[in-house]
């Protein structure tokens, strides 16, 4: 089991899980083209996936999925009401409901439904799924698991619930966001007060702060990987959000020290590969 952040970022976000049989492409945010590159350059080729699994409708998340399709021939595993909603998203002024005609023809006869709270397969690895609040029709979090190993990935939420507390717990490895610092998110000239708002809502994204309390008070220790993912290129800062999580973990009671490699996720190119 492996597995690969091909980028994370408010410019699109895609995650690549592997195991010596199985080839899942998790969100397809970024363009078709980059995508393909990024997971040639990890050593896969796009024919070769197995699934793509959508976690929800929003942009950074979906982009690149539509024209990918013409590339691979995998199925796409999606719930209900995500695939409902993308096609109803607009992506471009004026031609909303063309590109939601391209995108059902698209993924005509390709979906898979899922259901965001059942567990389900792709090869050998199982998926078990879990709701995260977020403001998108169904958005989920997940743990893969294949041959003992589990590895979690959740982006966009706004608050660590309990239901999040305990799948996070007896992972091998945490792919989690960690999307922007309060005071840079506030002093943002760029964002609205509504944007700013809708951000650090419960059901917006989650801060370095929210990530380092749970680092500090709940992560169970496990996990000898966590990669920090969807951090604002706005309103975070990569080795900020580095200091934070490591602070967090190096403040941990005596008893509960671990010894949690970090590493942080780019917009622009793949992590290496982590492999168990």
């Amino acid at each position: 089991m492996k597995f690969t952040v091909l980028g994370s970022g408010s410019t699109g976000n895609a995650v690549l899980i592997a195991s010596e049989r199985t080839r899942v492409l998790v969100d397809a945010g970024m363009s078709a083209r980059e995508i393909v590159r990024r997971m040639g350059e990890m050593g896969v080729d796009a024919e070769d996936l197995d699934a793509v699994l959508v976690t929800h409708e929003h942009s950074d998340h979906v982009a690149g999925l539509r024209v990918l399709l013409r590339s691979i021939k995998c199925p796409v595993y999606i719930s209900g009401e995500t695939e409902e909603s993308y096609y109803r998203t607009r992506a471009g002024r004026g031609n909303g409901e063309s590109e939601g005609a391209k995108r059902s023809a698209a993924l005509k006869g390709r979906s898979v439904a899922i259901d965001s709270n059942r567990s389900f397969r792709i090869g050998d690895i199982d998926f078990e799924p879990f709701s995260v609040p977020h403001d998108a029709a169904d958005n989920f979090g997940f743990t893969a698991e294949s041959e003992g190993v589990k590895v979690a990935t959740l982006m966009d939420f706004g608050h660590i619930n309990a239901l999040i507390r305990e799948k996070l717990r007896d992972c091998d490895a945490i792919v989690i966001e960690s999307n922007h610092d309060r005071d840079m998110l506030r002093a943002c000239h760029v964002y609205t007060w509504d944007l700013k708002q809708r951000i650090m809502s419960r059901t917006g994204h989650l801060s370095n702060d929210d990530l380092a309390d749970w680092l500090n008070r709940d992560f169970d220790g496990r996990a000898r990987h966590i990669v920090l993912a969807h951090l604002s290129q706005r309103a975070n800062e990569p080795h900020l959000a580095r200091l934070s999580a490591e602070t967090a973990l190096a403040m941990r009671a005596p008893l509960f020290r671990v010894e949690t490699k970090i590493t942080v996720s780019q917009p622009q190119t793949p992590t290496d590969w982590i492999a168990f």
